[in-house]
């Protein structure tokens, strides 16, 4: 194993790691991305100037995340399986998704469109102040399953190839592609580098998750499947395009369309089919979510049982 774990020991700690999860939720005080985040503004104001920003980039990028995760590395290859298990808890981000977004739908079933509009843009770069129900709850489905990817199964995926420093490298590298990774004049040159990386590191994952949302469609794993062969290469992330045109399609809504970012509304691609999304489709978005991070524990510590018995034989 890379991660040096027997597999009975890394599923073990992959299950620790997701109850303490559901158990603590996100850390309130010095939370370790948190205060990454605040070295990645650090870095990209020192860095992000001059002359060749892609090179300067590329070596704010090692900066940031190198160190960083050789010391997780270090530090686990002197602990013990409850290291690995606690850099997972800090690295994923189930409960923390339930809890930021299933209070956008009692907002809207209690028909408190501000308090909707307020929560909505905490975790969405949209423009909320003038959305309506429907733009509320089509921002909250979205996120929730672009999310799953990047908070929980992508981080998953990596706790199971390189156990705990597996996720640090995945966790900050997604980081740093949702903080530099923008198509615009600041950043298009330098944060192309962090988000080509997490492209590749995000590419097996987001298909993996897209695959579970077939496997677990609530309106039908054909039309899930049809939405994302369909659909997911018209969006501008390769990998996010599999992620919610599978989703989309696995709950029979439809989602994409216009946004509003900075003032601009922009025409997405249309993604999934049925009627627009509405509030109690986030809830099904999240159970969705739930339901497919059951399916990957269960079927990590099958894998990883039957594998110890092969490695034991």
């Amino acid at each position: 194993m890379l991660s040096g774990l027997a597999p009975t020991t890394l599923a073990l700690a992959l299950v620790a790691g997701v109850l303490l999860d559901l158990w603590l939720g996100e850390a309130r005080r010095w939370h370790p991305l948190v205060g990454f985040g605040r070295l990645a503004s650090a870095l990209e104001r020192r860095f992000n100037a001059g002359r060749l920003r892609i090179a300067r980039g590329l070596l704010a990028w090692m900066v940031a995340v190198l160190p960083l995760t050789l010391l997780s590395w270090l530090a686990c290859a002197y602990g013990c399986a409850a290291l690995h298990a606690l850099l997972l808890y800090l690295g994923i981000g189930l409960r923390s998704l339930r809890d930021h977004t299933l209070p956008i739908h009692v907002a809207l079933a209690e028909g408190d469109l501000e308090r909707a509009r307020g929560l909505t843009s905490r975790i969405v770069s949209r423009d909320t102040a003038q959305a309506g129900e429907r733009d509320l709850a089509k921002a909250g489905a979205e996120s929730l399953l672009e999310n799953g990817n990047d908070a929980v199964f992508g981080t998953l995926f990596w706790f199971l190839v390189g156990a705990g420093p597996g996720v640090v490298l995945f966790r900050l590298a997604n980081t740093l592609d949702a903080m530099w990774g923008y198509r615009n004049a600041r950043f298009h040159l330098f944060g192309k580098v962090a988000a080509r990386i997490d492209d590749v590191l995000n590419y097996v994952p987001a298909r993996l998750t897209a695959l579970s949302y077939v496997l677990l469609a609530q309106r039908g794993r054909l039309l899930a499947w049809r939405c994302w062969r369909a659909q997911a290469r018209a969006w501008s992330s390769p990998n996010a395009g599999p992620v919610m045109a599978s989703g989309a399609g696995a709950l029979g809504v439809r989602l994409g369309g216009a946004a509003v970012y900075d003032g601009v509304t922009e025409e997405r691609p249309a993604l999934g089919t049925g009627p627009d999304a509405c509030a109690n489709d986030i809830v099904r978005a999240w159970r969705l979510v739930w339901r497919t991070t059951l399916l990957w524990v269960i079927a990590a510590c099958v894998a990883l049982s039957a594998l110890d018995g092969v490695l034991h034989a």
